[in-house]
């Protein structure tokens, strides 16, 4: 679906590596393991966190995103040939209570929402974890919700996710812009129906296998507000 800011009604966000930076967790883990393979571990973690779900939403196995992840880490620093304990692991994904918003995001959002447009998050991430990071980023006056893939079992890019959330937005689906940084977030909401805007805080290259970014290009999010004329 093409860009068509006149036709936006509702913004969705969402939320690891748009709203807060999740890289944030590498110093903690280099608490844990060896300096010199903490950044292939992180690396090596998040594509596992990724692929592990998606995956089950492929065969039908589904379990929150905190225990998905956890199992990615586990697997990482094993085959980085370093053992975690338990409670090490624990206290590494306790930093994801803790993550740090990117500089734009308070004003940015204030924008949206003073342009009077309603702000929901809608994650992969289990409720607890987004009850958390709104609390610290401090924008639970900005956001309006929170919208969980726990609260269908299927985690992002199936369509079901997106689709339960125009509907928990009540908003129809078509004129519901979800913003995200991970491509596959993109192309996921594209593909249920959503307008989209692709948040690429690095500059980097569009995925080249998905022909053109079906939505609107973005740096911060000031851009999509601009974009909107707010």
């Amino acid at each position: 679906m093409s860009f068509d800011p006149d036709r936006i009604e509702t913004i969705t966000v969402d939320s690891y590596g748009t709203l807060v930076d999740p890289y944030a967790t590498v110093a903690k883990l280099g608490e844990y393991v060896d300096a010199s393979r903490v950044e292939r571990i992180a690396v090596e973690w998040r594509a596992r966190s990724i692929m592990y779900t998606m995956v089950g939403n492929a065969i039908g196995f589904y379990q929150p995103f905190y225990e998905m992840n956890r199992d990615a880490l586990s697997y990482a620093a094993a085959a980085n040939g370093q053992e975690l304990t338990d409670q090490d692991i624990a206290d590494i994904l306790s930093v994801y209570h803790e993550l740090d918003v990117f500089p734009d995001v308070r004003d940015g959002l204030d924008r949206l929402v003073d342009g009077g447009y309603d702000v929901y998050v809608v994650s992969n991430g289990n409720p607890e974890m987004l009850d958390s990071m709104v609390e610290h980023a401090d924008i639970g006056g900005l956001v309006s919700d929170t919208i969980s893939a726990d609260e269908v079992q299927t985690f992002k890019p199936a369509p079901e996710i997106y689709r339960h959330a125009a509907a928990r937005v009540g908003t129809p689906i078509d004129r519901v812009c979800h913003v995200a940084g991970p491509s596959f977030d993109v192309l996921g909401c594209t593909n249920a129906g959503m307008q989209s805007t692709w948040l690429n805080r690095e500059g980097g290259p569009w995925e080249a296998f998905a022909g053109d970014c079906p939505g609107f290009e973005a740096a911060t999010f000031h851009d999509l507000a601009d974009e909107l004329g707010v």
